[in-house]
């Protein structure tokens, strides 16, 4: 509307000033034609540099995510962009089972990282430039400027059990954790830790039943293995 207003205004003022013989009328009118043309122009210059007539507005949309990884090592992954280390791309799964890795945007983006006890889940806040009424939006409508993209900030809520490794730390504990010669020392280490848990318990409780030391030893390795990772990440993380 407010273009129409100014490609109106310069042409009364071209028809005011050829047409009308009564000069002083001409004149007046063209004056006030042109006065109406530039008014629109600055208030078109201000909604285009300043944003006159719209406001900012924020809208949050929550989704769950999945790590990535094996089910014994459940992981998020990100990725540094630039040599600076300032702003991180997240990796993650939009389902369990999906086939395709997601990640969070690569620019005008702002990603926060909070650790909780909930779901994994990442809270997306997008900001855009909108319009304060139906009138300023009728006015300056045809600019283009409403629903402009302003910014954007990922929170991302990770659970404390999921561990989160940069791309070059995962590459290096799938590199350590596939090796032979580790697994192999592993292996030794791990059964002469079991044996140890399984003999201790079995002097407390002497007449211990089978399904008892089997319980003992089921726990056993599953705290064997969550020290050997974690020693590993201590490792990979320095």
């Amino acid at each position: 509307m407010i273009v129409v207003t100014l490609i109106l205004g310069v042409l009364f003022a071209f028809i005011f000033l050829i047409y009308i013989n009564n000069k002083p009328t001409a004149y007046i009118l063209t004056a006030l034609s042109l006065l109406v043309a530039i008014t629109s122009m600055v208030f078109i210059i201000k909604n285009d540099r300043d944003h006159y007539g719209m406001h900012q507005v924020t809208t949050s949309v929550s989704q769950k995510i999945y790590p990535v990884g094996s089910k014994q090592m459940k992981m998020f992954l990100y990725q540094p962009i630039g040599t600076a280390n300032k702003h991180q791309v997240y990796i993650y799964q939009k389902s369990e089972n999906a086939k395709k890795q997601s990640h969070t945007q690569t620019t005008d983006t702002t990603n926060k990282l909070v650790k909780t006890n909930g779901d994994n889940r990442m809270v997306t806040k997008t900001t855009r430039w909108e319009y304060t009424s139906g009138t300023t939006k009728l006015w300056f409508g045809i600019s283009g400027e409403g629903h402009k993209f302003v910014k954007r900030q990922n929170v991302i809520y990770v659970n404390n059990d999921v561990q989160v490794l940069s791309v070059p730390q995962a590459k290096a504990l799938k590199k350590v954790m596939a090796s032979k010669s580790y697994q192999a020392k592993l292996k030794v280490q791990g059964k002469a830790f079991v044996t140890k848990q399984v003999t201790a318990a079995m002097k407390k409780n002497p007449t211990m039943s089978a399904a008892d030391r089997t319980k003992v030893m089921k726990q056993a390795q599953a705290e064997f293995q969550a020290n050997a990772v974690s020693n590993i990440l201590k490792q990979i993380k320095k």
